[in-house]
């Protein structure tokens, strides 16, 4: 999981298994695998540099992960 910060400054935890894109610009809007979105005050950057230190300490646990294990894509 990953600490980010809504536009209204609030902080919101996210699942980083369940990101699957990022759209940079003034706000990043944070795309994930059950179909929500995001927008956060954290650049695209900042956000990937988040996801590859909670992998590191995944990958330092040998514990595998499933990212969509009961995770329905919602219908659009």
């Amino acid at each position: 999981m990953i600490s980010l910060h809504k536009l209204n400054g609030m902080e919101v935890v996210v699942n980083a298994e369940l990101i699957e894109t990022l759209e940079p610009g003034p706000q990043t809007v944070v795309h994930l695998a059950t179909g929500n979105k995001i927008p956060v005050r954290e650049g695209a950057d900042v956000i990937i540099a988040k996801v590859v230190e909670y992998r590191k300490a995944v990958n330092a646990a040998g514990k595998p992960v499933n990212p969509i294990a009961g995770y329905e894509r919602q219908k659009s």
